[in-house]
């Protein structure tokens, strides 16, 4: 059995069903340890299965003593996890031979269980909810409101008033605002015949949701469904064609195809329209506890795509000082396909 340690949140819940922001995890054979203070551990008592909880001032200190009288030989660590420091303090002085295998844990999670997908599919139900509620919100007062404002009911929409965290801090955009793929909100105004790009999504269980609409501002009808009219000609044209690109990459996406093919599924429709240079991210990234995980479909990627594979699918075309147009679903890999959760 392999030996390794763990200090990422998300990959500590994913071993035993419970994480904090001061832990180790220990993993040697069949034993498994979970190090925290005294803060979190009646809750790590009461949720964290599997494994044996100690309660530690120093964690560092705690993991060392027990890393020496465990007396194994070969450890496994991500060392994205670590410090300089941190792993100083815990490598030096112990007859261990510390393997790196980076993203270990993001790895081992690149293939979702089919409960891991249902949950994932109740996030993203529950997210299309909060984008719902705030376009509802959209008819009725947002007009003339500021794009800080409006991400700040996004924030409240989409948690449904704090019943859920959200996955990330939301993207709100209008216009050539929306130019930017990570938008910082500004006090630009919401104006009838915008274009309004909004990127969010939310935690089940601590699993995510991600999903990115663009929309036209029609204070009557708005809404974030995927069948948009803009008033605005060269809106419409750059609406329809990153559209084409995403839900024909969606269509064609199988399993046993490279996730470079994927991302070319997308890419191509863009570049042969001439806005190549304008599609300035990778097609998608995957989805899980982390909002980023494996695999990422990208130009460059060799991933070989695998049943119960989560991802997004998310081409965008930006034209500085114009506007932007992105348009995203998280998609499983079911049945050798692609299905938007």
């Amino acid at each position: 059995m392999q030996n390794y340690i763990l200090r990422d949140e998300n990959a500590i819940y994913y071993e035993c069903g419970f994480s904090c922001d001061n832990v180790i995890f220990i993993s040697l054979g069949s034993e498994k340890f979970f190090l925290t203070d005294a803060r979190y551990i009646l809750e790590a008592k009461e949720y964290a299965k599997d494994c044996s909880i100690i309660e530690a001032n120093d964690l560092l200190t705690t993991a060392k003593a027990l890393l020496k009288d465990s007396k194994i030989k070969k450890l496994t660590f991500d060392p994205n996890d670590f410090t300089y420091y941190a792993y100083s303090k815990l490598s030096s002085e112990l007859d261990i031979e510390f393997i790196e295998e980076l993203n270990f844990s993001k790895l081992k999670r690149v293939v979702k269980s089919d409960d891991e997908i249902a949950i994932l599919s109740k996030a993203a139900i529950l997210g299309r909810e909060g984008f719902k509620n705030l376009a509802k919100y959209i008819r009725k007062n947002g007009f003339e409101q500021k794009e800080q404002f409006i991400n700040f009911k996004a924030i409240e929409k989409m948690s449904q008033q704090g019943k859920f965290a959200l996955s990330f801090d939301p993207i709100v955009a209008i216009n050539e605002n929306a130019a930017k793929p990570h938008a910082l909100p500004t006090k630009k105004r919401l104006k009838l015949n915008d274009l309004l790009l909004v990127d969010a999504g939310i935690k089940y269980k601590r699993y995510c949701s991600d999903r990115t609409c663009t929309s036209h501002v029609d204070f009557e009808n708005f809404s974030f469904k995927r069948e948009q009219k803009f008033k605005n000609k060269k809106h419409q044209k750059i609406y329809d064609l990153v559209l084409k690109a995403q839900q024909t990459a969606i269509k064609h996406a199988k399993v046993g195809m490279k996730a470079s093919q994927i991302d070319s599924l997308a890419r191509d429709i863009i570049t042969k329209a001439g806005y190549g240079k304008y599609f300035v991210h990778s097609t998608g990234h995957g989805v899980g506890l982390d909002i980023h995980e494996f695999p990422i479909i990208s130009s460059k990627s060799d991933t070989i795509i695998e049943e119960n594979m989560v991802f997004t699918i998310e081409p965008g075309i930006y034209l500085p000082n114009e506007f932007g147009v992105r348009i995203e679903d998280t998609v499983a890999m079911i049945d050798g396909k692609a299905i938007i959760l």
